[in-house]
């Protein structure tokens, strides 16, 4: 657990402290020195490391996570995925988020070969080894797919980080990658759950991993009991049909449902019926309104537009939409709010609104 192999290179016990410090001095890359440095923090003598929220639905918090809990996240990812000793990992992701870390901890336990790149949008560019397993976000898969990449070198490919959208989802069947989704957060030690995306194990359904188990709250949210990860149960704000407590189906997030006139209506399941006709970046969600509480609104991510461009995308959106799920209005904005890690951050950029 404290030798590493690094870009086809084995570091012992003793060599790997030495590299890492060695290569913090001498890397002019901030995102090298972020890998070397939380090598560094896994392998000192405390027993928790500090790790970053994301920040997507509030401001980024500090957490401390237990070393021995990351350990046990890493056991239930390798068995799901029947890692193997010398292995390829790819580390595409910043190691200043939990996503990251837990890349690296998964090499230690399992020794994978961990192969370093820039966790920048299109990570994939200058790959040359086979990888069998990778993890990145959805922006750059969906740069990945743009670029017109080899996926033929990637076994297994998990994304995480942001909801899929319907129309990646169908570019993913395409790709000899097998990929899956995965459900987690900061709290729970990355991920717990995992849905796979194409081929023939494909499901709508997200399968908690090794002995987790799911149940609801009074609002339809779920709670996480996942005694190897986390200490107690975990109450979420994700609102999801639970199909028995190892499966659920994600319906959007509790913060987001617009309650209009009565009418209880997920902004997430909204926008995956949109991808293929608004290109820009774009949300949907509720603003207030004397009649009926909330009026569901359309944001997108763009310059004004006259009112000839607004009323031929309303009549896009007319027949693809139900009765209820229709826009109310289309607002621009010329930049959303984002993350550092670049999560659309929604309340925050609807404020601008008001």
């Amino acid at each position: 657990m404290r030798e590493l192999t690094i870009n086809g290179k084995l570091y012992s016990e003793e060599e790997l402290p030495k590299h890492c410090a060695s290569q913090l001095s001498i890397s002019d890359f901030q995102w090298e020195r972020d890998v070397y440095s939380f090598i560094l923090e896994w392998l000192d003598s405390k027993e928790t490391i500090v790790a970053h929220t994301s920040g997507s639905t509030g401001e980024p918090k500090l957490m401390d996570l237990s070393k021995g809990r990351m350990i046990n996240s890493a056991q239930l990812t390798g068995e799901y995925f029947k890692f193997e000793k010398g292995q390829t990992a790819l580390l595409c992701l910043s190691t200043n988020f939990i996503a990251g870390k837990m890349m690296v901890v998964r090499a230690f336990l399992w020794q994978l070969n961990l192969i370093l790149v820039d966790p920048n949008g299109h990570p994939l560019n200058n790959l040359k080894d086979k990888i069998d397993f990778a993890a990145m976000v959805p922006l750059q898969v969906i740069n990945c797919l743009k670029d017109g990449v080899d996926f033929g070198l990637i076994a297994n490919l998990l994304i995480g980080g942001g909801a899929v959208d319907a129309n990646l989802e169908d570019q993913l069947q395409e790709l000899p990658t097998k990929c899956f989704s995965s459900y987690g957060m900061t709290e729970t030690v990355s991920h717990v759950a995992i849905k796979p995306l194409n081929g023939n194990s494909k499901s709508e359904y997200y399968q908690g991993l090794g002995n987790v188990t799911f149940s609801l709250d009074k609002r339809a949210c779920l709670q996480i009991t996942a005694p190897q990860i986390i200490s107690k149960v975990i109450c979420t704000n994700d609102v999801v049909e639970l199909v028995d407590e190892k499966h659920f189906v994600w319906l959007g997030r509790y913060d987001n449902v617009v309650n209009s006139g009565g009418v209880k209506l997920f902004p997430e399941k909204i926008e995956e019926k949109l991808r293929d006709v608004i290109s820009d970046p774009f949300f949907i969600t509720g603003i207030r309104d004397e009649l009926l509480g909330q009026k569901l609104v359309l944001i997108i991510e763009k310059d004004n537009q006259s009112s000839e461009y607004v009323s031929n995308l309303l009549a896009k959106i007319k027949g693809l939409l139900g009765k209820y799920e229709q826009a109310r209005a289309i607002i621009f904005i010329q930049e959303f709010k984002r993350t550092p890690n670049g999560k659309l951050q929604r309340e925050a950029t609807a404020s601008m609104l008001k």
